[in-house]
């Protein structure tokens, strides 16, 4: 019986490594960019919430808005002052595409007049 010859299977590895190479770096780059896309809404989040708290209190919340870089819009709806923040996405390349992240809190209206 005559034994067949083994193919020549050198660089096999090679070529393996360099298809999956380019895979692996896709799904690095979309887990830093969904990292990127809840530290933003992590930072709105709190920032809508201080300003709800300073704007309900009477006080000025143009500080925190002005350090989060977002527009802000505040709504009164009985007795609680709402605050929605929205600002242009920071996950690169997603902002000058116009997908933006918002956030909303709502605190006591004690600047209300009759309020507390």
């Amino acid at each position: 019986m005559a034994s067949l010859p083994l193919r020549d299977e050198r660089g096999s590895v090679t070529a393996e490594f360099a298809v999956v190479l380019p895979a692996v770096l896709v799904c690095l780059g979309l887990c830093m960019g969904a990292i990127q896309a809840v530290a933003q809404q992590v930072r709105l989040t709190d920032a809508a919430a201080v300003a709800a708290r300073a704007l309900g209190r009477g006080d000025d919340a143009d500080g925190i808005v002005s350090r989060s870089g977002a527009a802000i819009e505040t709504e009164r709806t009985g007795g609680l002052l709402c605050v929605r923040l929205t600002a242009a996405s920071s996950v690169a390349g997603l902002g000058p595409l116009g997908v933006s992240t918002s956030a909303r809190a709502c605190a006591l209206d004690d600047s209300a007049p009759g309020a507390g």
